[in-house]
């Protein structure tokens, strides 16, 4: 129990877990903004945002996917950043639950234009997403950017 418990907690799987949980982001993010029409399409079909809201959304959430996940390989605000991905991604395990409850047949829109039909193993990847993103919270305390620019308290002119 004790090796299980220093591996779960180890610092260096919390920033394995960091450095893929921000390349997936990244991947995301860009494949989004580059087909933010057909991200719309996708957003739409889910049927739980308000008509007027999917553009904005369709503009707004591919930057602020990409843009946590490169931060979480930069190692700045990590732990900010973990936690908006563990934010976004409880809210897509909820819109595909909601969809997977309700038989739409449509298409996850995760990461391409292509089709990815949604499916419980959508549902699953997302909930093992979410639970690397609140380990990288909890547990990563390695290789942060910001702790080297970061001026130290006795340093501070006074």
């Amino acid at each position: 129990m004790n090796l299980v418990r220093r591996v779960l907690c180890h610092p260096v799987l919390a920033l394995l877990f960091r450095l893929y949980i921000g390349g997936v982001f990244v991947a995301a993010g860009m494949n989004k903004i580059i087909y933010t029409g057909e991200f719309a399409h996708t957003i739409a079909s889910y049927r739980l945002v308000p008509y007027w809201g999917v553009n904005l959304m369709a503009i707004w959430l591919p930057w602020f996917e990409f843009l946590a996940g490169a931060m979480l390989i930069a190692g700045l605000r990590v732990r900010p950043m973990a936690l908006a991905i563990a934010g976004m991604l409880a809210w897509f395990c909820l819109a595909v639950g909601i969809n997977l409850l309700r038989g739409t047949p449509i298409d996850c829109g995760c990461f391409s234009s292509m089709e990815d039909p949604m499916s419980v193993m959508t549902l699953l990847r997302d909930l093992l997403w979410l639970g690397m993103a609140l380990h990288v919270y909890f547990f990563d305390r390695w290789l942060h950017l910001e702790r080297s620019f970061s001026p130290k308290l006795k340093d501070l002119p006074q």
